[in-house]
C-alpha cells in the first residue's frame, strides 16, 4: 500500500484557486482518498462474529471470578478467521511467550469489553475460549497494525489466580 503523502504543489494550487463549490468538492474527494491510509479492513472470508461466545475448555476450582477482583491470567489472542483451524487466524499477542501472566481488575474497564464479560464466573485453573465481535474487542478502529478495523477476535484464556481488587 503506498504511503500517505501530503498533496503535491499542483493540487494545492488547484485547491487554492478553485471557486468555493468546486473547492469543497475537491477537498471532500481528497479527504476520502486519504482516509484509506490506515490499516486495511479484513477481507470478508475472515468472517465476523456477533456478540460474545464463551466456551469452557477446562473447569477450574473454588469460587467463580467476580467483578472487583484482581485476576491473573494467561492468554493467546488471534484475529478470528473462519477458514483457519478452530477460527485461529493470525496470532497478535500472548502472555505465555513473555512468561508473565497479565493482571487486571474484572469489571473496571481496564480491558476490552469481551474480557470484562468473558472472565466473569471462571474459576482458578479454568480455561475458556472467548470469541467476540468487534463491539467486544477493538471495534471499527482496530488496534495499531496488528488488529485490523472491524476484526472479530478469538482468545484462549486461563485464570491463574484471583485476589480482592
Amino acid at each position: 500500500m503506498p504511503a500517505c503523502r501530503p498533496p503535491k504543489p499542483a493540487l494545492r494550487r488547484v485547491l487554492h484557486t478553485a471557486r468555493s463549490g468546486v473547492r469543497a468538492a475537491l477537498i471532500a474527494l481528497c479527504v476520502s482518498l486519504l482516509s484509506g491510509c490506515g490499516a486495511a479492513p479484513l477481507p470478508p472470508e475472515f468472517g465476523r462474529i456477533d456478540g460474545l461466545q464463551i466456551e469452557d475448555t477446562r473447569a477450574g476450582e473454588g469460587a467463580p471470578a467476580q467483578t472487583g477482583e484482581r485476576l491473573r491470567v494467561h492468554y493467546r489472542g488471534f484475529v478470528y478467521d473462519q477458514r483457519a483451524e478452530g477460527g485461529r487466524g493470525p496470532k497478535f499477542d500472548e502472555s505465555y511467550a513473555r512468561g508473565e501472566p497479565f493482571e487486571f481488575v474484572l469489571g473496571a474497564g481496564q480491558v476490552i469489553r469481551g474480557w470484562d464479560q468473558g472472565f466473569e464466573g471462571l474459576k482458578v485453573g479454568g480455561a475458556r475460549i472467548l470469541r467476540m465481535g468487534p463491539e467486544f474487542g477493538y471495534g471499527e478502529r482496530g488496534a495499531g497494525s496488528v488488529i485490523p478495523p472491524g476484526a472479530s477476535l478469538l482468545f484462549e484464556v486461563e485464570l491463574i489466580a484471583t485476589s480482592d481488587g
